[in-house]
């Protein structure tokens, strides 16, 4: 007799169904697991055997066969091991055959027979409950699964005894319930920055409409601190993307104690980052940087001294929101939607935009070109908006603290969102809720300029060369303009505007 216990296996965040059979025959004593399982999984016959032990079992002195089916797909983690041990169990009639009939199960075990914390729980139960199943799933992760619906089927023990009790009716476990990060503590206010008056209506702007943003200045001049303070008026996350961030992070492992929170992720990667780091992929093929900033924001400070390779593999995700992660025995997608803002010195020594300094190596000019031509020309073109930061001077510092702070500006980056997010349901596209996912197909719909703006940005693309891209994107900037003055038409003023952050994009471009 063959027991069956249904279980997934994760490729991205999709949970692929994946069926533990089990069987115990005559012969010699052995434990054998096949199935294409990973070092883990292999790993687990072990664990399985010492937790089944601490709880009070002991294996039978015969053949035990496990096969993890479809045999052709790669297994790996540690979550095979609950339903691997709950396999056995019903085979050797510890359990009731049939109590584990729909139910999905995940976990690790310990020596000890208690359930640990996994990976990947939450996207395992939204995979069970659209086939009609429970979830048996650890403790610690049970908070985590319960996001998954109302009405799901969850059990969340902490041990194998508990659970055992549980099916023989000698204990009730309670469903658990949603869990909800504590906040850490209030973001940095813009209030706390003194002067960059105009770093700050950039700030703005970039939020406002989720444009990619490159701020460069010399060293000390406050970029990072802009940088740090834009979750703070960045809109809370709404559900569908809190769903769709959440089932990343699970994947990844970095949903603690399994509760989720509504705030935008912020990731900001030393420039030692490696591509695989960035963009994902490693033996197992996890998610990198850009996934983990899904719907957030991705900071790539110091943006030069990133490897070149590294930033290049940026480009294709930044277009299409995702990112294919693809090696000799695995295939995965991750969404990788992210808002890019990056800073950088004007040169390495940072002090060829002062007045009166004389680079010693060669002239400031041709050493600014040189440190910038470390980004490549298609990079940069996929940047919205590109801004100088100056040096801030001691009678900025004097000053008293600015009267408003991240609070009024959040409540018009809010507004602008709200308008964005109405158009775009409006014309059917209720997945996209910024300006700078727009697609190019409808962009004559939503930001068709009046003739003087349309004249001004004829011009504008013959004088500055712009490729077919960043036309686009100067309209897009241009339209999240206009949502922030509450006009339903882009003028001449918005493009002129728009056309000013491009044209600092195309002086480092020309030098790249």
């Amino acid at each position: 007799m063959v027991t069956r216990v249904a279980t997934v296996a994760f490729e991205g965040i999709e949970a692929r169904a994946v069926d533990v059979q089990v069987q115990v025959t005559p012969g010699g004593v052995a434990f054998i697991l096949v199935g294409l399982p990973d070092k883990a999984v292999a790993e687990s016959r072990e664990r399985v055997r010492a937790a089944l032990i601490a709880s009070g079992l002991a294996l039978p002195a015969k053949r035990i066969t496990v096969n993890l089916a479809p045999a052709d797909l790669p297994k790996e983690g540690s979550h095979y091991d609950l339903p691997i041990a709950l396999g056995v169990m019903a085979a050797i009639g510890a359990i009731p055959a049939d109590a584990l009939a729909g139910y999905t199960v995940l976990g690790e075990l310990a020596l000890d027979g208690s359930i640990t914390a996994v990976a990947g729980v939450l996207p395992a139960a939204i995979a069970a409950y659209g086939r009609g199943q429970g979830l048996i799933c650890p403790a610690a992760s049970g908070p985590e699964a319960a996001w998954a619906a109302a009405d799901i089927d969850i059990l969340s023990p902490r041990s194998l005894i508990q659970l055992a009790n549980h099916f023989k009716g000698t204990q009730v476990m309670a469903r658990p319930e949603p869990a909800v990060a504590r906040q850490s503590g209030s973001l940095p206010d813009l209030a706390d920055i003194k002067g960059q008056e105009s770093a700050k209506r950039v700030l703005e702007i970039a939020a406002a409409g989720g444009h990619n943003l490159l701020m460069n200045g010399p060293p000390g001049a406050g970029k990072s601190m802009l940088a740090s303070r834009l979750p703070s008026i960045l809109p809370p996350l709404n559900p569908r993307e809190l769903l769709e961030v959440s089932m990343v992070l699970s994947v990844a492992g970095h949903l603690a104690d399994g509760a989720l929170t509504d705030r935008r992720p912020f990731r900001a990667p030393h420039h030692s980052a490696s591509m695989a780091a960035l963009v994902g992929g490693g033996l197992q093929a996890k998610p990198g940087e850009i996934s983990l900033a899904h719907h957030g924001v991705l900071f790539l400070d110091e943006l030069p001294e990133f490897q070149a390779q590294a930033l290049d593999a940026l480009r294709q995700p930044m277009e299409t929101g995702d990112v294919l992660i693809s090696r000799a025995n695995h295939r995965a997608v991750y969404p990788a939607r992210f808002q890019l803002v990056a800073a950088m010195n004007p040169c390495r020594c940072g002090k060829a935009t002062e007045p009166g300094f004389a680079c010693r190596r060669q002239q400031n000019e041709r050493c600014m070109a040189q440190y910038q031509s470390r980004i490549s020309g298609p990079m940069l073109d996929r940047i919205d908006i590109t801004i100088d930061v100056p040096a801030v001077t001691a009678s900025d510092l004097i000053l008293p603290r600015p009267s408003e702070g991240s609070a009024e500006v959040a409540a018009r980056v809010a507004a602008a969102r709200r308008l964005q997010t109405a158009r775009f349901e409006a014309l059917g596209l209720g997945g996209i809720s910024t300006n700078a996912a727009c697609p190019a197909t409808v962009l004559d719909e939503i930001a068709r300029p009046d003739n003087a703006g349309l004249k001004l940005l004829r011009d504008a693309a013959d004088a500055m060369r712009l490729t077919a891209r960043a036309y686009h994107r100067v309209l897009k900037v241009a339209r999240t303009l206009a949502d922030l003055d509450g006009e339903p038409k882009i003028g001449r003023i918005h493009l002129a505007e728009a056309l000013s952050y491009r044209s600092r994009i195309d002086q480092v471009a020309q030098a790249a």
